[in-house]
C-alpha cells in the first residue's frame, strides 16, 4: 500500500457510496459499491487474509477513487451503470448480446399475437414466457402453438376490414380476426387456451395435436401428420423436464455460487411451469470481499435484462430488502432451503463444481496451447522479446495466374482474424512464389512504416516465413532495406522435417515433435496457407464468371449483376431458357439468344 493511499483511507466518509480502483496505468480494474465506504474500502487494505481473487485485484491497486451517494440502492444503480460503462477486469461481467429469448404475448391488443423477443420491457403490460434455454426451441413452442390454436401470426393493426383472407385461414391455422370472422372475446377464449400452455399445461395441446395427426394420416395428408408428430416429439421433450413434487404453475430461478478461491462460477438453474427450462453456468473472477457479496452481484446485473420469477433459491445469504428496491419486485428469497427447494439447490451446486473442475481444465489447456506455447517458442528458438504478434505469410495461385498472398496474426498465441490481411500480387510475372512473397511482405512493412491502416500500424514481433533458409534470407534482406532488423525477428519453418531456420545460425532448430511450440507454429503456417487458397479460389471463380460472361456482346457489368443476382452462378444462367432470361431486367430475346450460344460453345 503507497503514502497516497493511506491518506485517502484517513480521509474516507462513512457514508454510501461507490468506490474505484484504478492500477499503475491509471486504469479501472475495480468497482464496488459500500454503504459505509470507509469500512468497505479500508478492508481490502488490511493485513487479513483474502481470498486468492480479491488479493490479486489488491496487488495491482496504485490509487482509488470515490462517489458519495445519498442512499445504498442509488449506490447500486450508480455501480451498476459505471461496470457497463468501464467493463473493469476484476468485476462480473454480464453481455447483453447473450439474453435468452422469450415469448411475449401483449394482451392489451385486442386480437393478440405471439413474439420472440430477446429484450424484456418491464412494465408494459404484456405477458413473457421463458426464458427459453438449451434444448427448448421457442420457435418450435410457436409452432406448435400454430397447430393447436387458431391465433393470427401475422404482424400489424387488425382492424377487421381486409378484403380476404391469408391462406393460413384455408389451412385451418387462424380464426381470421382480420376480416371480422371472429369477435375479440371468442378471440380471447382461444388465448386463454395459449397461455395456459405457455404456463405449463401440456396435457390439452397434446391431445389436440393427437387428433389432428390421426386426422392427417387419414386424409393421406402425410406431411403435416409428420410435422405433427414432431411436435409432438418436443411436447414430450418438456415433459421429461417436469420437476417431481412441483406444481404445474411454479416458476423459480435457483442459484449457487461455488468457488475455489481464485475463480468461481454461479450456476442458474430456471424453473418454468414446474418445468425445468434450462441449466446456465457464468464463470466469475469477481473480486468481493464475501461470497454473498458476489451472488448479489451477479442477480443484479441478470436481473437487468431477465423477469424476476416469483421464488428465488439462493446458497448464500445477502440484503434482501436492497435487491426487491432495485428490481422492483416483492420477490420472496429462501437462502435455507428444504424438501425439493434443497433438492434443486443440491443440483445446482453439483452443476457449479463440475462445471468449475471442467472450465479449470479447458483453461489450462488453452494456455498451454497459446500463451504458454509462446513462451516456450520465445525459449526454444531464441528469441530476444516474447512473440505476442505473430504474422505468418503464404502465397496461393494456380500456373502463375491468380497470384495472391495472405497475412495471418496471432496475438498472444491466438488467431485476431480482424487483423488478418490479403494481397493481390502485382508486379511478379510467371510461377515465382520468392518474388511473390517478397512484394507482400514489402507493401506490408511500408504500410507499417506510413503508419496507414488498422493492422499495418502494428509492430508484428515475429515473422513466420513458410520455407526454408532460402525464403528466410530474402525475407530478412527486405526488414533491412527498410532498417527494422533490430526490431523485427523472422524465422521460417520448413515442411519436409518441420525444422526451423533463424537469422543467427544456418543449423535449423528442431522442435520436439508434437510440442506445443512446434504446434502453435504448425497452426499459424497452416491458416496463412487456408487463408490464401480461400482468396485464391474466390478471385478465380470470380474471373471465370467474368471471362465468359464478358464475352457475350451487349452484356455489360450491370446487366451480368443483374443474371448473376437472379441466378446465383454462371452455370445456372447457360441452363436458363430464353424465357426466364427475358424476365431479367435489361435482357432482350436477342440478347437472351447471345448467352444461350455460351452452353451450346461448352457442348461442342
Amino acid at each position: 500500500m503507497n503514502e497516497r493511499i493511506r491518506e485517502k483511507l484517513k480521509n474516507l466518509t462513512t457514508r454510501p457510496g461507490v468506490y474505484v480502483m484504478r492500477d499503475v496505468k491509471g486504469e479501472i480494474i475495480y468497482i464496488g459499491k459500500a454503504k459505509n465506504l470507509k469500512n468497505r474500502v479500508s478492508q481490502y487494505f488490511r493485513n487479513s487474509p483474502k481470498p486468492s481473487k480479491v488479493q490479486a485485484m489488491v496487488d495491482n491497486v496504485d490509487d482509488f477513487d470515490y462517489f458519495i451517494a445519498t442512499s445504498e440502492l442509488d449506490a447500486l444503480g450508480l455501480e451498476s451503470n459505471l461496470i457497463h460503462k468501464h467493463q473493469p477486469f476484476y468485476n462480473i461481467l454480464l453481455k447483453d448480446g447473450k439474453a435468452f429469448p422469450y415469448i411475449r404475448l401483449d394482451l392489451k391488443e385486442d386480437f393478440p399475437r405471439l413474439e420472440i423477443v430477446r429484450k424484456v420491457k418491464k412494465n408494459d403490460g404484456a405477458k413473457y414466457f421463458g426464458p427459453y434455454i438449451a434444448g427448448v426451441d421457442p420457435k418450435e413452442i410457436l409452432k406448435i402453438i400454430s397447430f393447436a390454436f387458431k391465433i393470427r401470426t401475422c404482424k400489424g393493426k387488425i382492424d377487421g376490414k381486409a378484403k380476404r383472407e391469408c391462406l393460413n385461414y384455408s389451412m385451418g391455422l387462424c380464426l381470421a380476426p382480420c376480416t371480422g370472422r371472429v369477435t375479440k372475446e371468442q378471440y380471447a377464449q382461444e388465448i386463454k387456451k395459449v397461455v395456459r400452455f405457455l404456463s405449463g399445461n401440456d396435457d390439452e395441446v397434446e391431445e389436440i395435436l393427437k387428433e389432428k395427426m390421426e386426422t392427417a394420416s387419414q386424409m393421406e395428408n402425410f406431411e403435416r401428420a409428420i410435422e405433427l408428430r414432431e411436435s409432438l416429439k418436443m411436447i414430450a421433450k418438456l415433459k421429461q423436464k417436469v420437476v417431481a413434487n412441483l406444481p404445474k404453475n411454479v416458476d423459480k430461478d435457483i442459484f449457487c455460487y461455488h468457488s475455489n478461491g481464485l475463480s468461481g462460477v454461479v450456476t442458474a438453474l430456471v424453473i418454468r411451469g414446474g418445468k425445468i427450462l434450462g441449466v446456465m453456468n457464468f464463470v466469475q473472477s469477481d473480486a468481493e470481499l464475501e461470497e454473498s457479496d458476489t451472488l448479489f452481484n451477479f442477480l443484479t446485473q441478470y436481473y437487468t435484462n431477465s423477469l424476476v420469477p416469483a421464488e428465488l433459491i439462493v446458497s448464500h445469504q445477502f440484503d434482501e430488502e436492497l435487491f426487491k428496491e432495485f428490481v422492483g419486485k416483492n420477490v420472496k428469497i429462501i437462502s435455507n432451503p428444504h424438501g425439493i427447494n434443497l433438492t434443486l439447490l443440491k443440483m445446482a451446486r453439483e452443476n457449479a463444481e463440475e462445471y468449475l473442475t471442467k472450465h479449470l481444465e479447458k483453461e489450462k489447456r488453452d494456455y498451454e496451447q497459446s500463451f504458454g506455447a509462446m513462451k516456450l517458442l520465445q525459449e526454444k528458438v531464441g528469441l530476444k522479446n516474447l512473440p505476442r504478434r505473430m504474422e505468418c505469410y503464404d502465397i496461393s495461385h494456380i500456373s502463375g495466374t491468380n497470384k495472391v498472398a495472405s497475412m495471418v496474426v496471432f496475438i498472444d498465441g491466438v488467431p485476431a482474424k480482424k487483423h488478418y490481411r490479403k494481397f493481390k500480387i502485382k508486379t511478379v510475372q510467371g510461377n515465382n512464389d520468392f518474388e511473390s512473397l517478397k512484394e507482400a511482405l514489402t507493401r506490408r512493412l511500408k504500410r507499417y512504416c506510413d503508419q496507414n491502416g488498422e493492422s499495418f500500424k502494428e509492430k508484428p514481433d515475429l515473422l513466420v516465413i513458410d520455407g526454408g533458409k532460402g525464403q528466410l534470407s530474402s525475407c530478412y534482406e527486405i526488414l533491412q532495406s527498410f532498417g527494422l532488423e533490430n526490431k523485427i525477428e523472422i524465422i521460417s519453418l520448413a515442411k519436409r522435417i518441420e525444422e526451423v531456420f533463424t537469422t543467427k545460425s544456418n543449423v535449423p532448430v528442431i522442435l520436439k515433435y508434437a510440442s506445443a511450440e512446434l504446434r502453435l507454429l504448425q497452426r499459424i503456417r497452416d491458416e496463412a496457407h487456408r487463408f490464401a487458397i480461400t482468396f485464391h479460389r474466390s478471385l478465380r471463380t470470380k474471373s471465370q464468371t467474368k471471362s465468359e460472361l464478358e464475352d457475350v456482346v451487349g452484356l455489360g457489368p450491370k446487366k451480368i449483376e443483374a443474371l448473376l443476382t437472379a441466378f446465383g452462378t454462371t452455370e445456372n444462367i447457360k441452363k436458363a431458357t430464353e424465357e426466364e432470361l427475358c424476365l431479367v431486367k435489361g435482357i432482350t430475346p436477342a440478347l437472351a439468344q447471345e448467352i444461350l450460344k455460351l452452353n451450346q460453345s461448352d457442348e461442342k
